[in-house]
C-alpha cells in the first residue's frame, strides 16, 4: 500500500482489520477505549493518535464503528480536514440509506467514500479469508484497491455507494429465511422417518432444493427472463400442496413453506401456470416496477 492509511475503531472486527493492514504497511489508529488501543500498538507498524481528527492527514481512513450515528459523527469531523481525493472506507455494518447520508457528507468536501461490508466473522478476517462486498464510484474503489487487497483476497464489487451494504443485508436475509425452511424440512423429515443426515446430503447436492433454485432458476432463468419449458408453476404448486398435507398429517407447523405456497397460488392465478416456476419472479417485477433481467455481461459481480 503506497497510500497512508488510518483506522478508526478497534473493536473485535476493527482489531482484526488492523492486523491485516499492519501486515502490509504502517497504520495509524484511534479508539476511545485505551484497553483496545494497548494491544493494537504492540504491533511495530501501528501507531495510535490521541484524537480522531488526527486521522484526517491520511489518504484512506477506514471506519469500524458500532453504530451508523457514530460513523456520521466521525465523517463530519474528518471530511472537512481531509485532502481532496482522499477516501473514507466504511466497514461498519450500516444500511444503504446510511451510506447515502455518508456520501453526502463526503461529497461536500471532495472526499470519496466506499462501502466494504464484511461478510465473514472475526476469525476469518484475522486469517485473511473474509469476503468484502464493495460499493462505490469506480474511481474511489480503484483508489483503495491496495487497501482492499491488504484486508482480503476476496473482494466483490456490486455497484454504486451502498450496494455492498445492500448485498450483505440481502445475503443475511436469505440465510435467515433459509434457516427457517431448513428447520421445517428437518421437522418434516423427523415426522416421516427421513434421516436428518440423509436429508442434509440430499439438499446439498448440485441438483437439489438448495442449490438448483440459485444456479439454474435464478441465475439462468430469472436474470435472462427465460421461462419457457422447465418445471411448470402449476406443478410446483402441486408439490407444495403435498408438502402442506404431509405437514398437517405429521403435526408440523410451517411458516416459510406455507408462505411460499401462497406465491405459487398467486402465480397460477396470474397466468404463469405453464411457465417454469422461476417465473414467479415476474410477480415482483410487476409489484415493484423494476426488472430483474440483466444483459449477459452484467450477470456477475467483479471479483478481485
Amino acid at each position: 500500500m503506497s497510500d497512508t492509511v488510518s483506522l478508526c475503531g478497534l473493536g473485535n472486527m476493527g482489531g482484526a482489520v488492523a492486523g491485516r493492514l499492519a501486515a502490509r504497511g504502517p497504520l495509524r489508529v484511534f479508539d476511545l477505549d485505551p484497553a483496545r488501543v494497548a494491544p493494537a500498538v504492540e504491533h511495530p507498524r501501528i501507531t495510535a493518535v490521541g484524537a480522531v481528527g488526527e486521522l484526517a492527514a491520511s489518504d484512506v481512513v477506514l471506519l469500524s464503528l458500532p453504530a451508523p450515528k457514530i460513523s456520521r459523527q466521525v465523517i463530519a469531523e474528518l471530511a472537512p480536514r481531509m485532502r481532496a481525493g482522499a477516501v473514507i472506507m466504511e466497514t461498519s455494518t450500516v444500511s444503504p440509506a446510511d451510506m447515502a447520508a455518508e456520501r453526502e457528507l463526503c461529497a461536500a468536501h471532495g472526499i470519496g467514500i466506499v462501502d466494504a461490508a464484511i461478510l465473514s466473522g472475526v476469525a476469518q478476517m484475522a486469517e485473511g479469508t473474509a469476503t468484502l462486498l464493495v460499493g462505490g464510484d469506480e474511481s474511489a474503489v480503484d483508489r483503495v484497491a491496495g487497501v482492499l487487497e491488504a484486508i482480503s483476497g476476496s473482494v466483490l464489487r456490486f455497484g454504486p455507494v451502498g450496494s455492498g451494504m445492500a448485498a450483505k443485508v440481502i445475503n443475511n436475509a436469505v440465510a435467515h429465511a433459509v434457516m427457517v425452511v431448513l428447520a421445517e424440512a428437518g421437522a418434516l423429515g423427523a415426522a416421516t422417518g427421513v434421516s436428518g443426515s440423509a436429508l442434509a446430503s440430499l439438499l446439498s447436492g448440485p441438483e437439489a432444493g438448495l442449490t438448483r433454485p440459485l444456479t439454474h432458476r435464478f441465475a439462468e432463468r430469472v436474470l435472462r427472463g427465460d421461462y419457457d419449458g422447465g418445471m411448470p408453476t402449476e406443478a410446483a404448486r402441486k408439490d407444495s400442496t403435498l408438502a402442506l398435507a404431509m405437514a398437517q398429517d405429521g403435526g408440523v407447523p410451517l411458516f416459510g413453506i406455507q408462505g411460499a405456497h401462497t406465491v405459487y397460488e398467486l402465480g397460477v392465478a396470474e397466468g404463469l401456470g405453464r411457465l417454469d416456476y422461476a417465473s414467479i419472479a415476474t410477480l415482483w417485477e410487476r409489484w415493484t416496477g423494476r426488472p430483474m433481467g440483466e444483459a449477459p455481461g452484467d450477470q456477475e459481480t467483479d471479483a478481485e
